[in-house]
């Protein structure tokens, strides 16, 4: 009876492990095809987000703002800045946080800004 179960419980793992194996292979195939898809800013992008550690998304969703433009960036930058400043009862967690969207947006516009016509490229197709 142990030597069934202890089969079983070896059988069970091999599965689940080459599942798993499988799901990572499938997800890394899929980031590769994005990253391909984007260009060379695709990969600076993507690059930008493991170094900062804040995706582009989560950066416009912390200033509340929809397009990438430096004066809505700067101008939502510093009234979140503003508001949660510790002095006037704010969060410097939360401060911090609108610093680091701030720097990643910029940075993301910088990325856009030197490639230009890898952009205009991938619009026409």
């Amino acid at each position: 009876m142990a030597k069934y179960l202890a089969q079983i419980i070896v059988v069970g793992a091999q599965v689940v492990g080459r599942a798993f194996a499988r799901a990572l292979r499938q997800e890394f195939a899929a980031s590769q095809a994005a990253a391909e898809a984007r260009g060379k800013a695709g990969a600076q992008s993507a690059a930008a987000s493991s170094f900062t550690g804040m995706t582009v998304q989560e950066a416009q969703q912390i200033l509340n703002i929809s397009t990438l433009t430096p004066e809505e960036i700067q101008k939502n930058y510093e009234h979140l800045f503003k508001v949660n400043d510790k002095e006037v009862g704010g969060s410097f967690y939360l401060q911090s946080k609108v610093v680091r969207a701030k720097e990643r947006l910029d940075e993301e516009l910088q990325i856009q800004k030197n490639d230009p016509p890898q952009q205009k490229q991938q619009e026409h197709t």
